[in-house]
C-alpha cells in the first residue's frame, strides 16, 4: 500500500510539472494577428447629391490574442497613420475627408505584440478612397456631371428624370446626372426663350448630359 502512495504522489508531481510547462501557463498575452474594419472605404465628397454623403468614417482596430486566446478592440491602443493629405485624424480611427480632393491612400494601424514590453509590432492595413463622380480627374471621375438651369423672370421649370424645379427668377438651379443622360426640361409658362438648348421647342428644352456638364437658362417673357 505504501508504494501505491508514493506512485500517486510521483504521478501528481508529474502532472503539476507538465501543466506548468504548457505555452497557455499564463505569461505576457501575446497578439497574433491584426486587422482594420473596413479594410475598404469610399469618402464621396460632401457636396455631392445622395447617396454620396459620406464624409467621416470610423475604423476600428480588431487584435487577436493568444495565453489566454482573445479577440479585442484595440482601437484606442492603436498607432494609426494616413498617407493621403485629403484625410484627417480627429480620434483614434476616425477619419475625416476633406472636400476639392480625391486619391486613393493607405491607413495603417499599428500594436505592439505583447503586453510585457514585446519589441515586435503587428501593422494592418485598409485602403481608402476620395472621390468625386462628377470630376474626371478622380478615381471614379466621369461619371457624373451637373446640369445648372438659370431662370430669368416669373416661370418655373421642372425636369424628368425628376431632381430640378426651379422658379428663382435670377438664380440658379444645379442637379446632378449621369454623363450621357437625356433630361427633358419644361418651362411654365409656355412663353420662355430658352438659351443653350439648340433643340429646344416652346417650352420644352431635352439636354444630353456631357462628361464636363453644362448649363442652361430659360427667360420668361
Amino acid at each position: 500500500m505504501k508504494r501505491s502512495y508514493v506512485g500517486l504522489a510521483l504521478g501528481a508531481l508529474v502532472t503539476v510539472g507538465a501543466a506548468l510547462s504548457l505555452p497557455s501557463c499564463g505569461h505576457d498575452q501575446k497578439l497574433v494577428s491584426l486587422q482594420i474594419q473596413p479594410t475598404t472605404f469610399t469618402f464621396l465628397e460632401p457636396y455631392q447629391p445622395p447617396p454620396a454623403t459620406n464624409v467621416t468614417e470610423q475604423y476600428t482596430a480588431v487584435g487577436t490574442y493568444i495565453h489566454p486566446p482573445a479577440t479585442m478592440d484595440v482601437t484606442n491602443q492603436a498607432t494609426w497613420t494616413v498617407d493621403d493629405g485629403a484625410i484627417t485624424m480627429s480620434t483614434p480611427g476616425l477619419f475625416t475627408a476633406a472636400p476639392n480632393f480625391c486619391g486613393v491612400g493607405d491607413i495603417s494601424a499599428s500594436v505592439p505584440e505583447g503586453t510585457g514590453g514585446s519589441a515586435n509590432v503587428l501593422v494592418a492595413y485598409a485602403t481608402v478612397t476620395v472621390d468625386n463622380p462628377a470630376n474626371v480627374l478622380c478615381p471614379g471621375g466621369g461619371k457624373l456631371a451637373t446640369l445648372a438651369v438659370g431662370v430669368v423672370g416669373n416661370g418655373t421649370v421642372t425636369s424628368t428624370p425628376a431632381a430640378i424645379n426651379c422658379s428663382q427668377n435670377g438664380g440658379t438651379c444645379i442637379s446632378t446626372y449621369d454623363v450621357g443622360a437625356s433630361v427633358l426640361l419644361t418651362a411654365s409658362p409656355v412663353t420662355v426663350t430658352w438659351g443653350n438648348c439648340p433643340g429646344a421647342s416652346s417650352n420644352i428644352c431635352v439636354v444630353d448630359i456631357p462628361a464636363g456638364g453644362t448649363a442652361v437658362s430659360a427667360t420668361f417673357n
